[in-house]
């Protein structure tokens, strides 16, 4: 049996692996967060994993609060960065199987074309250059069976995000203003957990692998608002904006689509549109 634990698992995807959990009957689960595992700590980790026989780990902790990261760059660089190093270090010792979440925001958002795993990362933003850290760091402890898996746009019925903050200031307000100059793709948390737990026993590899994971299709933020409040029959006056209209501490990139060719043909998978995902997470909520 797989002694599987998930750190950051009161977060979005967290979350999305414990609600699934149940349907794996073949994997043993051991979900923590700060409050049960300091991932800082290496000496912690190390007694957890050993003491529950873990034989794969799936990182999801994170510095996510992209605008405060810019004046918390201690925090951000001890979750986003040292954590993962931390854990890298065990997974190679302990021959431990790794998946590592990233971020699209590893990259400056200049393309016009969806982005590849072997295409130049350029982060503007603390979070994105702590992520990089991150990835850079598990790359270079290189332990076998491990993956990062970048990712956008992520969103949930657990937690807080973009849709559930959407349908509360509809509640709140008559006329909304959301960004049209920021291009990429929302990921429902579900979708990215299901392939995490499918792809388990298929890895196997020397060397650390990079994958981008988003759902199907491109779309902007007012587009995905726009659908939001379609599909709640929510009525509500919504205005594009610009990003220089809307000003915040971290620089967002203005194109962020991934490209999911190489997962999708390593794995096997099936990757759902973006509209039909955000159906599924707006029944449950």
């Amino acid at each position: 049996m797989n002694n599987i634990l998930v750190t950051g698992s009161n977060g979005q995807l967290g979350s999305e692996l414990r609600a699934l959990s149940r349907t794996y009957p073949t994997y043993n689960f051991h979900f923590t967060d700060y409050e049960e595992l300091d991932i800082t700590n290496h000496t912690a980790i190390d007694a957890f994993v050993k003491a529950a026989h873990i034989s794969v780990i799936i990182n999801c902790a994170a510095h996510t609060a992209v605008d405060k990261a810019e004046s918390e760059i201690e925090m951000a660089t001890q979750l986003n960065h040292l954590a993962v190093e931390n854990i890298a270090k065990i997974a190679k010792t302990s021959n431990i199987k790794l998946i590592h979440i990233s971020t699209d925001y590893v990259f400056d958002g200049t393309n016009h074309i969806p982005y590849t795993e072997s295409e130049k990362t350029n982060p503007q933003s603390v979070y994105g250059s702590t992520k990089l850290a991150g990835e850079q760091a598990l790359q270079r402890i290189n332990p076998a069976n491990s993956v990062i898996i970048r990712t956008s746009w992520v969103y949930s019925s657990f937690g807080s995000n973009f849709v559930k903050t959407m349908i509360r200031l509809a509640n709140e307000r008559t006329e909304l203003g959301v960004i049209v100059d920021q291009i990429g793709t929302p990921t429902y948390a579900r979708d990215l957990a299901k392939v995490l737990l499918n792809i388990i026993p298929k890895l196997n590899n020397e060397n650390v692998e990079v994958y981008h994971f988003s759902d199907k299709g491109v779309t902007s933020w007012y587009d995905f608002a726009k659908a939001i409040f379609d599909l709640k029959e929510i009525d509500i006056k919504l205005n594009a904006i610009e990003t220089s209209q809307y000003p915040t501490a971290a620089k967002r990139p203005f194109y962020s689509v991934l490209n999911k060719n190489k997962i999708e043909n390593r794995f096997q998978i099936e990757i759902p549109n973006w509209r039909d995902s955000l159906k599924d997470c707006l029944q449950k909520l």
